[in-house]
């Protein structure tokens, strides 16, 4: 059990984490059925003091302590009032052995939790703040590189709202104009980059790792269950041992020796159906492959179920804090990084113009738009966008609509035969209008009968269609070839009569 209580705190680095986590898989923990005697206990379910008061006791790392609270004095209407239970720093402990016992963990990780439980301690002390959730990923990290003060997050638009930083506390606190603010979204999605480009070559190590870990939690899980059975099994026949030692004339008792063994029976068939599904484990809990999301770093930062709190504790272990600014004459956040470790990254990220949206069509769609513009039609143009798996700025997939909406916000021109507004047309569609073949409309386009266009040589001809009314395309429609006349007089026979 305490075991167990330390390897998801070192997992998930909050007491609070740590208790809704074990609630969920009902996991119990022992209590003193008997008062201040401690002689007997009984299994109830874990509650939020049982694992802090696991992680703060240094007795588990193996260190006997005494002296760790004080009592206070304080006048109170003219009379001395005294309080008990006051907790006193660790420096002013009147005795501490370490390495007294042996411990479930060793002396430096138990400081290390000490300093994590106070850190989680939203607003008792400075520096960094951990990651709590919420939709900012740098919240708690970002300072200000001109007054040097914390950034704060505040949300824009419509619930839930766009995180926005800003560096409010020069105007808060002193009335002065605030330093500079910008959008929290590009900025998130640069540091993140950045984050999974600096890990990018230790991922297997860590995927492995975290696999360990994985296995040996699921481990300690069967092995408390097992525990719980053991004791749920001795106190059943405990129970079943004083009833039938009891003499059957006394009613009374013989009653409730029957009820304790029949609830010590329902708890050894709840801890062995507990046990059962521990050992077999249903298909969707398989455990995951991390081996093959270190391939794809990307996809494990974006996966459905890694929630911000937990992309946040990643960014909080690697990165001590960022130094913002705002570089008015380029339009850009101007970011340093500062890595555990002493290392240092610049990063730049350009700032949105006014009316620039997150769903902006991707400049690589736009970019496909204008080379095919002047030789494919909007529903190829759509087609290979699709193919080429650029979805809109929405999200969704290209139609031909689409493509002539994004075309005309931006100016793109296509062959005008493209637009359909029955003004220009293709040559197949000219073909149809005047009744003939493909081969007439080209043989009149080649003898200048019929005008036509082409954007570049080799595209596709762009046919007016008042042109197909003009009296020489009548004409020339009209004209037919004629066979050749047999004139007998000049011809000479082959064969004679005889």
């Amino acid at each position: 059990m305490v075991r167990l209580i330390f390897a998801r705190f070192r997992e998930l680095g909050s007491a609070r984490q740590v208790f809704l986590s074990m609630l969920a898989e009902q996991v119990h923990f022992p209590r003193p059925s008997d008062g201040k005697k401690l002689i007997a206990f009984e299994w109830t379910p874990i509650r939020y003091r049982n694992v802090i008061s696991v992680l703060k006791n240094p007795f588990y790392a193996g260190a006997y302590a005494y002296g760790k609270g004080e009592k206070r004095t304080e006048i109170v209407d003219g009379r001395a009032r005294k309080s008990y239970g006051h907790r006193k720093p660790l420096e002013e402990w009147e005795v501490l052995l370490k390495d007294h016992h042996d411990g479930y963990i060793d002396w430096a990780e138990f400081e290390r939790n000490q300093k994590q439980l106070a850190v989680n301690a939203y607003g008792k002390v400075g520096g960094v703040k951990s990651g709590r959730g919420g939709r900012a990923l740098l919240a708690g990290l970002l300072s200000c590189g001109r007054c040097g003060r914390h950034l704060m997050v505040s949300y824009s638009g419509r619930p839930p709202g766009q995180p926005v930083y800003r560096c409010e506390r020069p105007n808060q606190m002193l009335g002065l104009p605030r330093c500079f603010t910008f959008g929290g979204l590009r900025v998130d999605a640069a540091v993140a980059r950045e984050l999974l480009r600096a890990v990018e070559p230790m991922a297997v190590e860590a995927a492995v790792e975290a696999e360990r870990r994985y296995m040996e939690a699921r481990g300690e899980k069967q092995r408390i269950v097992e525990l719980e059975l053991q004791q749920a099994r001795y106190e059943a026949s405990l129970a079943e041992r004083r009833y039938a030692a009891c003499d059957p004339d006394n009613r009374l008792i013989a009653a409730q020796l029957e009820r304790c063994w029949e609830a010590a029976l329902r708890r050894v068939e709840t801890c062995q159906a507990r046990l059962e599904a521990v050992q077999r484990p249903e298909p969707a809990v398989v455990p995951p492959d991390f081996t093959g999301l270190a391939n794809d770093l990307g996809a494990a930062w974006n996966a459905p179920g890694v929630t911000m709190r937990t992309r946040q504790r990643l960014l909080r272990a690697l990165v001590t804090d960022i130094i913002a600014d705002v570089d008015d004459a380029t339009r850009e956040v101007v970011l340093t990084i500062h890595w555990r470790g002493g290392q240092h990254s610049p990063l730049r990220v350009r700032k949105p113009k006014s009316g620039e949206h997150g769903c902006r069509t991707p400049e690589e769609a736009l970019a496909v738009m204008r080379s095919m513009a002047t030789r494919w039609s909007d529903e190829d143009i759509a087609a290979s966008l699709n193919r080429m798996g650029m979805p809109t700025g929405h999200g969704k997939t290209w139609t031909a609509h689409r493509v002539s909406s994004v075309r005309r916000v931006n100016g793109i021109h296509a062959y005008r035969s493209a637009e359909k507004n029955s003004e220009w047309l293709t040559m197949s569609e000219a073909a149809a209008t005047l009744g003939v073949t493909h081969h007439r409309i080209r043989r009149l386009i080649k003898e200048g009968s019929l005008p036509a266009e082409q954007v570049v040589p080799g595209a596709p001809y762009q046919i007016r269609a008042a042109d197909l009314q003009h009296e020489r395309v009548a004409a020339a429609i009209g004209r037919t070839s004629r066979p050749c006349r047999i004139d007998h007089k000049n011809q000479l026979l082959m064969f004679t009569d005889t």
